[in-house]
C-alpha cells in the first residue's frame, strides 16, 4: 500500500463586508414585513374595532333584528347594467353603507312597500342619512314602471341577472331573495340580512340596528364615495 498525499480542499471565507451585507439585507426584509403588517393592522383596525363594539361588546337586553353575515361576503366583480343601458361595476357602490332590495321589475304589492320602507328608513335617519345609499338590483330584463320612477329619485337602481345574485345574496332557508333588504358595508362586504317582508314595526327596528351600525363605523366612516 502506497502513501498518497493528502489533498485539500480551500474554501474561500466570505469577507466581513459581505456578512455584514447579508444581515443588513436579512434585517430590511424583517424590518419591511414588519412594516407591511403594522400598516395592515392600522387600516384594519377601525373596522374590527368598530364590529367587535357593535357585536360582541353589547349591553346586555339589546336585540339584534337583523341576521348577522358570517363570514361576509364581499361584492362580486361582475357588471350590472343601469336604466339607461349603461354598464356600471357592482363594486363601484363602494364607500357607503348600501341598504339593499331586490326583485323584478315588474314590482308586485310587497316589492313597492320594500322599496317605500327603503325609502323612509334612510330619511329617518336624519343627518346621517348621506351615510347610507338605497340601492335596488332588479333581477330581470323587463322594463321599469313609470309609478316607481319619483319614488326612486336619489335611489342607485341597476340590473343583475338572477343568478349571479343568488351567487352573492342568499335569503333565510324556505324565502326569496326578494324577500328581505340586505345592508352592505362600505368595504363592500354583505353583512346583514333583515327578516323577509318587513312591516313597518320591522322597520323600526332595522332602523336601530342601522343606526348602532353607523354609530359604531363612525370614526372611520364618513358620507359620500
Amino acid at each position: 500500500m502506497t502513501d498518497e498525499p493528502l489533498g485539500l480542499t480551500v474554501h474561500s471565507m466570505p469577507s466581513p463586508q459581505q456578512t455584514l451585507a447579508v444581515a443588513e439585507q436579512g434585517r430590511r426584509t424583517r424590518l419591511g414585513r414588519a412594516k407591511m403588517l403594522l400598516v395592515m393592522l392600522v387600516c384594519a383596525a377601525p373596522v374590527l374595532a368598530s364590529y367587535f363594539t357593535y357585536y360582541v361588546v353589547r349591553p346586555e337586553g339589546r336585540s339584534v333584528y337583523g341576521e348577522l353575515i358570517d363570514p361576509q361576503r364581499p361584492l362580486p366583480a361582475i357588471d350590472a347594467v343601469a336604466p339607461d343601458g349603461t354598464s356600471v361595476a357592482l363594486a363601484s357602490l363602494k364607500g357607503q353603507w348600501l341598504l339593499v332590495v331586490v326583485g323584478g321589475a315588474a314590482c308586485d304589492a310587497g316589492c313597492e312597500q320594500a322599496l317605500y320602507l327603503q325609502r323612509q328608513l334612510r330619511e329617518t335617519l336624519g343627518r346621517e342619512k348621506d351615510r347610507l345609499d338605497r340601492v335596488w338590483l332588479i333581477s330581470d330584463a323587463q322594463p321599469l314602471p313609470e309609478r316607481l320612477r319619483p319614488g326612486l329619485q336619489g335611489a342607485t337602481v341597476l340590473r343583475v341577472p338572477q343568478a349571479q345574485l343568488a351567487a352573492w345574496l342568499q335569503p333565510a332557508a324556505g324565502h326569496e331573495l326578494s324577500e328581505h333588504m340586505y345592508l352592505v358595508d362600505p368595504m363592500g362586504n354583505w353583512m346583514m340580512r333583515f327578516p323577509p317582508n318587513m312591516d313597518a314595526a320591522g322597520a323600526a327596528r332595522a332602523k336601530r340596528d342601522i343606526e348602532r351600525v353607523l354609530r359604531a363605523s363612525s370614526s372611520w366612516d364618513e358620507p359620500g364615495r
